[in-house]
């Protein structure tokens, strides 16, 4: 398939109520592994991608680094691939849209704070950002705007709400209020977005799956959780090894 074919299968799977399961990756073996497991998409993680890399998260993996691992990803698999590529990177809008396409991804996460800082942006100047993505990948790319207010302290469902709908008139496809797990919070913010796509992350204290699809949220997302799980059975396996047991 073209790019456009995947980010139109990409954009249909955003179902509210029957949302799409993105448990993230870190490299080609786990995305086929997703694959295979039957999911209908990959999504990339930045800090497990960063992490595999050799880096920690918050933009320091360079740029060529992370498009690269992109593009290794999506080659290894035959579904779509959505890459978190935390807030571009430092490029320009067009060209993160030029070095997404290239790698063959068929949608992105964009987050609204500093990776490195953790300040909020500016919501207008961060609807321009999206806007120009937009602007220059067409319907080729399945933008996921995340709302950090939660992340970073805020409890306002006001300001979450106003940041979510700037985004989506300035063209994303889906909201994505990181760390938001109270379900009267979920389910009010789903409903005054009026239907229009919201991504929970899943993690300890979150809703069950059943329950954020009743919930309305149209996509679900692992973050960087599989990964510290598989990383951390690891650990075990070679803590066996070093004492003299076998792994097996």
């Amino acid at each position: 398939m073209t790019t456009i074919d995947d980010a139109g299968v990409l954009r249909g799977l955003h179902v509210p109520g029957t949302p799409v399961i993105l448990p993230n990756v870190w490299d080609a073996a786990s995305a086929r592994a997703v694959q295979e497991a039957g999911f209908p998409a990959v999504a990339t993680g930045s800090a497990a991608v960063a992490r595999v890399l050799g880096h920690e998260d918050g933009e320091r993996v360079p740029v060529d680094e992370m498009m690269s691992a992109v593009a290794r990803i999506a080659r290894a698999v035959d579904v779509p691939v959505t890459a978190d590529v935390e807030r571009g990177y430092g490029l320009k809008p067009a060209e993160l849209a030029e070095r997404l396409l290239a790698a063959g991804a068929a949608g992105c996460n964009l987050e609204d704070s500093d990776p490195r800082t953790g300040e909020l942006i500016d919501p207008g100047e961060q609807a321009d950002f999206l806007a120009e993505v937009r602007a220059a990948a067409g319907p080729a790319l399945v933008i996921n705007a995340r709302v950090d207010t939660y992340l970073h302290g805020s409890t306002s469902r006001e300001q979450a709400l106003a940041r979510a709908e700037r985004y989506l008139e300035a063209g994303a496809d889906c909201v994505y209020p990181i760390t938001l797990a109270d379900e009267d919070e979920i389910r009010a913010l789903v409903t005054a977005l009026g239907g229009r796509p919201v991504n929970v992350l899943f993690r300890p204290g979150a809703p069950s799956l059943a329950r954020l699809a009743e919930l309305g949220v149209a996509r679900v997302s692992f973050g960087a959780g599989l990964h510290r799980l598989a990383h951390a059975h690891t650990v075990a396996l070679l803590a066996k090894v070093k004492a003299g047991d076998s792994p097996f």
